[in-house]
């Protein structure tokens, strides 16, 4: 009897050890992770706020290395996309995995184009990959070469500067570069000039998981939200009812419709959450339908599992 229970015990601790050690490496990827911030990002603004609420941490404490990369607060994807490129070059890794937030998606397909062998993958989540209609209206009403293009070019380059300074970080900034890139007329050149690779031209789907750069192999990877009014302590989901107008009945995350989003394979559009939720912010007011530290931590361990 003695033995039976001590034999019962022993594996109740194997198995528990296996769990443990099971969960410590879920997100304990080959290559590390580069999180990329989109348009008015910041890597973290006076080391307290990080532009990805707490999901650095949470990849990291079962395993993953995880760097919070810094690029203009505005500017055009083809700039940023050079920081980028710059940044990852500087870490001295042989690859990487790019998971990239609205801008922070063509920001890194533009990345791709310049250094592939150095990508491993790259996640679009919540990206602007087709552009967004919220800034096709914004540039609507907005002039070029007028008086309140100059303006709020001024005042978006201005505050620009102060993240600079808040994150210690000198990136250049063009506020006017930012809008016209992440329209759909400036989202569409972007693409002509990347051959369309990862996004799909004719309809509103993805395309493969395996997108070839230069011969290089890149996973794709895709996943938005669909949710606009998801939390009523979060302060942003008023100003994403508002932006929300610009779509009309097409679904979005508040700032870019659902097929806009769609790059490589989509892991999923259906989720209770807007773009500002998707970085778990503002500071983890969310849904309580969907957690977005989960579907971070579920695609690490997909490229895990992946050998990425």
């Amino acid at each position: 009897m003695r033995s039976r229970m001590t034999a019962a015990f022993t594996l109740g601790l194997v198995l528990l050890s296996a769990s443990f050690l099971s969960h410590a490496s879920y997100t304990n990827t080959r290559y590390p992770i580069v999180l990329v911030h989109g348009v008015t990002g910041f890597d973290t603004i006076g080391g307290l706020i990080n532009y990805f609420h707490t999901i650095p941490w949470n990849l990291r404490r079962s395993g993953a290395t995880v760097y919070t990369s810094s690029v203009s607060f505005v500017n055009s994807s083809e700039q940023r996309g050079q920081q980028l490129a710059n940044y990852v070059n500087g870490l001295g890794h042989a690859k990487v995995n790019l998971m990239a937030h609205s801008q922070g998606a063509p920001t890194s397909r533009v990345t791709a184009s310049l250094i592939p062998h150095k990508i491993a993958s790259i996640t679009s989540i919540n990206g602007v990959n087709k552009g967004s209609k919220v800034a096709d209206v914004i540039r609507g009403i907005i002039p070029p070469g007028s008086y309140v293009e100059g303006g709020a070019d001024a005042i978006a380059n201005a505050l620009g500067g102060i993240v600079n300074e808040l994150s210690d970080a000198n990136n250049p900034q063009d506020g006017i570069a930012a809008l016209e890139t992440l329209t759909t007329r400036g989202t569409t050149s972007l693409n002509d000039a990347l051959g369309w690779k990862g996004v799909n031209k004719t309809s509103c789907s993805g395309t493969s998981e395996d997108v070839w750069i230069n011969g290089n192999k890149i996973k794709f990877f895709s996943w938005t939200g669909r949710g606009i009014w998801t939390n009523i302590l979060d302060v942003s989901d008023p100003f994403l009812g508002i932006t929300s107008k610009a779509f009309g009945r097409e679904p979005s995350d508040g700032l870019v419709g659902v097929c806009s989003t769609m790059m490589g394979r989509v892991i999923g559009t259906h989720y209770d959450m807007n773009h500002v939720d998707a970085i778990n912010h503002i500071l983890g007011n969310r849904s309580i339908w969907v957690n977005p530290v989960t579907l971070y931590r579920n695609q690490a361990n997909r490229l895990k599992n992946r050998g990425l």
